[in-house]
């Protein structure tokens, strides 16, 4: 066994002198984002830092795949296909890093949350404005959700502008239609602000892309990708669902909701539904 130091010698290159020089604190802006977790609980309960810290984190992952929405959405419009898968794929990575966020949630256990839960009033992730707003992207459009943040202007202009534009399926089956697809005139010519309505005669336009992959290579794929990305966000609810069952059981929500149930009706939502139906119809 050796006698040197357990240590690594700093190389002569790094720079150590960082008075006046932009440095990885603050580019990041780590003083505010560090002292940004503030517990409500007195006295303070040690479990309430993961608490704020699961949810701080998540918003910051939603802040991103509503960033990657709007620019793979822009690049649909533009065309741009091959462009916009890539911001997909993006989006699919950030939502298996959301779905694994939960099994650290899970630690916490019913007994310690009930310790601090009555702290947290009526605060509930049912006020997430970036959820709310990754959901619209996706197709999931509920007019009554605005009001939810009516008292909160900024929100409120937020989520309106989701609620306006068209979702990424939106602009996929117009890039399609481009294409020469023969996709229904009722579904290009939608109300963007509608929650997203299946169409039996689109069913038959997608699966020409499927029964045909070669004549539609990229699309195809985006077929598959977004595939990828509602099955993600299943597994996101599900498991926000059996995390939330194992923490307080039955319990109402803290921002009103029944719980439970609440997010199991969520299960139901689907933002791409004849990427799923075609699959009954290919090889008839």
């Amino acid at each position: 066994m050796g006698t040197e130091a357990n240590e690594r010698a700093l190389e002569d290159g790094i720079v150590t002198d960082l008075k006046d020089r932009m440095t990885y604190g603050s580019y990041l802006d780590l003083d505010r984002l560090l002292s940004a977790q503030h517990p409500v609980s007195q006295p303070q309960h040690h479990d309430e830092m993961l608490f704020i810290i699961q949810h701080q984190t998540t918003e910051l992952w939603l802040k991103l795949v509503v960033h990657e929405l709007g620019t793979a959405r822009d690049r649909l419009a533009g065309d741009d296909l091959r462009a916009a898968l890539k911001h997909i794929a993006r989006v699919k990575h950030i939502q298996e890093v959301l779905t694994q966020q939960w099994s650290v949630l899970a630690t916490l256990t019913p007994t310690e949350y009930a310790e601090f839960r009555d702290d947290l009033g009526s605060s509930s992730g049912f006020q997430s404005v970036q959820y709310r707003c990754v959901e619209f992207a996706l197709g999931n459009k509920n007019e009554r959700m605005l009001s939810v943040f009516r008292d909160h202007p900024e929100n409120l202009a937020m989520l309106t502008r989701e609620w306006e534009r068209p979702t990424l399926y939106d602009e996929f089956l117009r890039l399609a239609a481009r294409r020469g697809l023969p996709i229904p005139a009722e579904v290009l010519e939608r109300d963007v602000r509608q929650p997203y309505r299946e169409s039996a005669e689109l069913v038959e336009a997608i699966r020409e892309i499927y029964e045909h992959p070669h004549e539609h290579w990229d699309l195809y794929e985006a077929c598959e990708e977004l595939v990828d990305v509602e099955d993600n966000f299943q597994f996101w609810r599900f498991r926000h669902l059996r995390t939330v069952t194992r923490t307080i059981g039955m319990k109402r929500g803290t921002g009103g909701s029944t719980g439970v149930d609440f997010l199991r009706r969520a299960l139901d939502l689907t933002f791409f539904p004849e990427l799923y139906s075609v699959r009954t119809e290919i090889g008839r």
